[in-house]
Parts: C-alpha cells; structure tokens; sequence
C-alpha cells in the first residue's frame, strides 16, 4: 500500500526542508573545549604535516584537510 495515496487520493504532504529553518542547537561543553584545546595547540597544521605525503598535488576535486 502507497504511503496515504488511497483515501480520496490525498496527496502526502512535502518532505523537503531547507538547511536554513533547521534550528542549530547548543555545542556539547565537552566538544566546545576540546576543540579550543586543538586550535590552540595547532593540531590541524600538524595533522596536515603528517599527511601531506598521501595527498596528490593535483588530481580532480582538492581533498578535505585531514583535521576535518
């Protein structure tokens, strides 16, 4: 059976919705400290250091850094 199509041919209502009505939400405490931890000790640049090796130069779409 179709999901609420039978009944006098009701429709079933939107599902969509914009990223821009979601509500954001407080950050975790735990999360909000640790990342200040990370920026302030240079994590991501060191990370990216680490990793360069296994990155191509130019090869399609650039990659993320690897501290994301």
């Amino acid at each position: 059976m179709a999901m609420g199509t039978r009944k006098d041919r009701e429709r079933q209502e939107m599902l969509w919705m914009a990223a821009s009505e979601i509500r954001a939400t407080a950050a975790h405490p735990f999360y909000v400290r640790l990342n200040e931890l990370l920026d302030r000790n240079g994590f991501d640049r060191f990370v990216e250091q680490e990793c360069r090796g296994f990155y191509a130069r130019k090869m399609g779409r650039p990659s993320l850094t690897p501290g994301i």
